[in-house]
Parts: structure tokens; sequence; C-alpha cells
């Protein structure tokens, strides 16, 4: 289940959960038929699932999954970007999914840049968009330029500045961390959710979550990157985007770290909070078509 190389905190609390877990990965990728399974890759990591869903015309574009979601748990947004290009979305080791379920040692963020520079070479050989989410885009950060890499798209991204929490956030994690079932992780979702996106019933990720608090360790947001880590992005197109109501990146937070770091400003993804991806993934689609 697990590679015997990788050294590093396990993801999963069992075996059985660890089971679980990539059982219904298993299963809501296999509702996309057009989502169809690479070769697993090998890496200082472990091994990584990767999946493509071949598009449009447009550049394609490699998608880096935020904590805790993957590409099953995030079918829905593929879809959408899909229409315009081909999309190859990586299930990031150490994280709930598909790939190797233990964590790098620290540091964590250098080591898991080194590991997208490994795998790009063996995932696609023509230039692509990277599109990293929260944890994801820290990650697209901490990797080397190369000619692999069209463009960053950074959406409610980690790396550029610490992350806010906020009561509200406070007070739904812990209730979802000790006893998680739907109803905790719907009030979790919803405090990571826009106003526009807050659901009275029982949250479309909820179950997700629900198996995530059950079966797995979380893992907390990796720190702000060093100018020296960013500075080599200064000569690839790049975007940066957040939602008006995310609650750990929010633009004024990060308005500032992007000016700074990427000489570039936030795009402000209105009614969206933290889950933007989920939550506006045609506005996302918007902002890759500049890229093209």
């Amino acid at each position: 289940m697990l590679d015997s190389h990788v050294r590093g905190a396990h993801v999963y609390r069992s075996e059985s959960g660890a089971r679980t877990v990539r059982d219904w990965c298993e299963e809501e990728i296999a509702r996309w038929p057009g989502l169809v399974s690479l070769p697993t890759v090998s890496s200082e990591l472990g091994s990584t699932r990767a999946f493509r869903a071949s598009g449009g015309t447009g550049t394609p574009v490699v998608v880096l999954n935020g904590t805790n979601f993957n590409t099953a748990s995030s079918v829905e947004p593929l879809r959408v970007l899909s229409r315009d290009r081909t999309v190859i979305s990586v299930d990031v080791p150490g994280q709930p999914g598909l790939s190797c379920g233990v964590r790098p040692k620290a540091p964590r963020t250098a080591a898991y840049g080194a590991w997208l520079d490994e795998i790009l070479p063996q995932l696609t050989e023509e230039p692509v968009i990277v599109l990293g989410h929260s944890l994801g885009a820290a990650i697209a950060l901490a990797a080397k330029p190369s000619p692999l890499t069209r463009a960053l798209m950074l959406v409610c991204p980690a790396g550029l500045t610490a992350a806010g929490l906020t009561p509200e956030v406070m007070r739904a994690v812990l209730p979802w961390m000790i006893g998680p079932r739907d109803s905790k992780s719907t009030r979790l979702l919803n405090a990571m959710s826009g106003p526009e996106y807050v659901s009275a019933g029982i949250h479309p990720l909820a179950p997700w979550m629900t198996l995530v608090g059950r079966h797995c360790r979380t893992s907390l947001a990796p720190g702000p990157l060093t100018m020296e880590c960013l500075r080599p992005w200064s000569d690839t197109p790049r975007t940066v985007a957040t939602g008006s109501d995310d609650t750990f990146f929010s633009p004024a937070r990060l308005h500032g770290p992007a000016r700074r770091l990427l000489d570039t400003d936030v795009r402000v993804l209105e009614g969206a909070g933290h889950i933007a991806l989920h939550e506006q993934p045609e506005r996302v689609a918007e902002l890759l078509r500049e890229f093209d």
C-alpha cells in the first residue's frame, strides 16, 4: 500500500482507512469515462498517480490540488476546465488520494518542489500551464521554471504569506477533527466557502471531507517561500487569484506579497471563498484562457 523507501509521516490512520479512501477515489474517477489514468510515476516521494482528460485546443493544464483534495474530489471543476484544454490532474503524495500515502520530511515544501521538477517531464512533452490551488500553488512556486512550464495559475495560493485563521473556521475545524460526520464537514466547508456557495443542506463535498476526517491525518498550510525561491519565476507568465471571501488567503492578505514577490496583482473572484476552484471553475477557466 505504501512505498517502502519513503520515510515520513503517514497520511492514513490505518491500512483499512487507506483502502476506504482509495476505493472512494477510484469509484468517483470511474464516474467520468473521459478521465483516463496515466501510468504510475515513480519519484523520490514515492508513487504518483495522475489522470488525463482530453479537451479543447488551449494550452494543456496540470492541476495540483490543495490540502485534503485530489483528482477524485475535483472531478466537477476538472470537467469545466477540460472544455477548453486537456487537463492532467495529479494526486499529491502525502495527501489523501491515490498517490503514496507518506508525507515528505521537512523541509516539506522544498521536497514537493523537487518532486514536481521530477515528475513533470514524465507527464508531458509539451509546455503546460501549472494550476496550483492552495497547497498546490506553493508546490508550483517551490519548483524550478522549465520550458515545460508555460505559465502559472495560482488560485487561493499558499506560499506567499501565512494563512489567516478566523474564529469561525476554528469553531468548525475542531468538531470536525474530533467527530467527523457529514453535518460537521458541511459546517467546515461552509466556513471555507463564499456566501453565495454556503449549503443549506449537506455540502456536495461533505462525504469526502468526512472520510478525510475519519481516516486521515490532516496537514497545515505551508509557510511563505523565500524571495530566492520565487525570483526565478520573474520571466514566466503568472496569475494570482483568490476568492473575495477566502478566510485563509484573502485579497488583502495576498496583495502585498503578490506584488512584492511576484510583481503581479491579485485577481479577485467575487463571492468565492477558499475553495474557489470548486465554487467558480468557470471563472478560473476564463483566467486560463488569458494565457492562450
